[in-house]
């Protein structure tokens, strides 16, 4: 039996985060609380040796992985498949207001469904998973797509316990033998202490 760990991350903050707007594939940076986010991130996640670093190609993602791989001294791997949900002519609308005349972000016209969002990005999961010979590794992404992933790897949670994905915190997946275990849900502390304390 073999397995891999997965640290799937979201991201550091932006300024569209703080106004409640959908990002989307607009390419806000970081703001200073989200670089903040991304050092204490890879603060924690260095002391677990990863192997790979693999992110988003928005800059908020590659920004809060860059401080991780830096850390770790390696460099950052981009993926497209890991991009955020795209909400077509409402990105960078405020989410509230999609809501409120659609019922749900994802009923609103030309968002891209959820199904279209796992179906990329857990292609691109097992293919991390099993191209790794060593882990673990880090893979840095998007609210909607990790909220999305959780939900379609560890069906047994419910969705109040997969959401919101704060800012700059990990979430933990184990990959054996063609199977997922979703062991860490939402976290910002320290790896290995919550290891041992598990």
């Amino acid at each position: 039996m073999s397995s891999i760990d997965i640290y799937l991350c979201q991201h550091g903050r932006t300024p569209l985060n703080v106004a409640g707007r959908l990002r989307g594939h607009l390419d806000p940076e970081l703001d200073l609380v989200g670089q903040a986010e991304s050092r204490e991130l890879a603060e924690l996640l260095v002391k677990l040796g990863p192997t790979r670093v693999i992110s988003s190609p928005l800059q908020r993602s590659k920004q809060t992985a860059t401080a991780i791989a830096t850390a770790a001294g390696l460099s950052v791997e981009l993926d497209g498949r890991f991009i955020d949900r795209s909400y077509g002519e409402f990105d960078g609308e405020p989410a509230a207001e999609v809501v409120a005349k659609y019922g749900r972000v994802g009923a609103a016209p030309g968002v891209e469904p959820a199904a279209a969002v796992v179906e990329r990005a857990k292609a691109a999961l097992v293919e991390v998973a099993e191209a790794s010979q060593d882990g673990p590794v880090v893979v840095v992404s998007h609210d909607a797509v990790i909220r999305n992933l959780l939900k379609a790897l560890a069906p047994d949670y419910t969705p109040s316990e997969l959401v919101p994905q704060r800012t700059g915190c990990w979430n933990l997946l184990r990959y054996t033998d063609g199977a997922w275990t979703l062991i860490e849900v939402g976290s910002k502390d320290d790896p290995i202490e919550t290891a041992l304390a598990r």
